[in-house]
């Protein structure tokens, strides 16, 4: 007789999804070549992500030297080309750009080098407009790096509202524990529906370390049903995939995160990361999911 529980089977045989984040803000064409930078190549990179199991491309977008970027014109390239392709995935546009602060020396109450911030409206105009199924919704004030990231209430239920009247779903990427009690103050003043989706966000400085137990600790926290998903930055990007595959969450990888596929080894590729992770996921006895299945695990409509 089996010992195996029907919960236990249920975690097995569940599907999981892969978010691949083809370019952030971090990595240059310096560091690796595989860094997608016009929006060809982050559309490109995207559809390739998707062929090797991606169910969802989350988007930055880059100045043609390779900066972060902000430009509608941009995004609009990325999102056309997409769907101009055919492709089923589901897109996930960032709305993290635009809210850094620095403080000069002379005085900390004006900007110094390295700030980036804007109104909480500029921050979701392009979702407003091109209308993806996902968009991601930082909950966090941190340091992050040098700088901090600084998110406040009010500017958060300006963004969650417009972003819900656009009918887009928030991906809601959380640092630490705190930033689980924020959304869920946000959820109880309506400003977010349910069910939340939420991305566990580890191993960036300083928040929530990429460890086992910070990732069951902040699972444990999120609201009861809630889907969720996680990601490790460097090194612990792939251990971080087989932690959320077994305490039944989804996984993001790609180059955003981590520039490599082993110790010294660069990724060829965004693809080349969603491959690994989808290996890990079927050694452990799930299934990755497709973009329709993606979109019955995040209650979106189907496309």
């Amino acid at each position: 007789e089996s010992t195996i529980n029907q919960e236990e089977m249920a975690t097995m045989s569940q599907k999981t999804i892969i978010t691949c984040a083809v370019t952030g803000s971090a990595p240059t064409t310096q560091k690796t070549k595989a860094t997608p930078v016009t929006p060809e190549q982050i559309a490109q990179s995207s559809l390739d992500a998707a062929k090797a199991g991606a169910a969802v491309c989350h988007i930055h977008v880059r100045e043609p030297d390779g900066t972060p970027s902000m430009k509608f014109e941009y995004y609009e390239e990325v999102v056309k080309r997409i769907r101009d392709a055919g492709s089923n995935m589901i897109i996930n546009l960032t709305t993290g750009p635009g809210a850094r602060y620095m403080p000069s020396d002379e005085d900390p109450l004006i900007a110094g080098p390295g700030t980036e911030y804007v109104t909480p409206e500029k921050r979701t105009a392009h979702v407003e407009k091109l209308k993806p199924e996902v968009c991601s919704l930082d909950v966090a004030t941190m340091n992050f790096g040098e700088r901090a990231f600084m998110n406040v209430p009010r500017h958060m239920r300006v963004m969650a509202d417009r972003i819900k009247a656009a009918g887009v779903k928030p991906e809601l990427e959380v640092f630490d524990t705190g930033h689980i009690e924020l959304c869920k103050q946000l959820i109880k003043e309506g400003h977010i529906e349910s069910p939340p989706y939420f991305q566990l966000c580890l191993g960036i400085s300083y928040g929530a370390t990429a460890t086992p137990e910070a990732m069951m600790h902040m699972r444990d926290r999120l609201p009861e049903g809630a889907p969720w998903s996680a990601f490790g930055i460097s090194r612990q990007q792939f251990p971080m995939v087989a932690q959320a595959v077994l305490l039944g969450g989804n996984v993001r990888v790609g180059l955003e995160d981590n520039i490599y596929l082993g110790p010294g080894e660069l990724a060829p590729s965004n693809a080349a990361l969603v491959e690994r992770a989808a290996a890990i996921i079927e050694n452990l006895g799930s299934s990755v999911a497709t973009p329709d299945e993606a979109r019955g695990i995040l209650g979106l409509g189907n496309h």
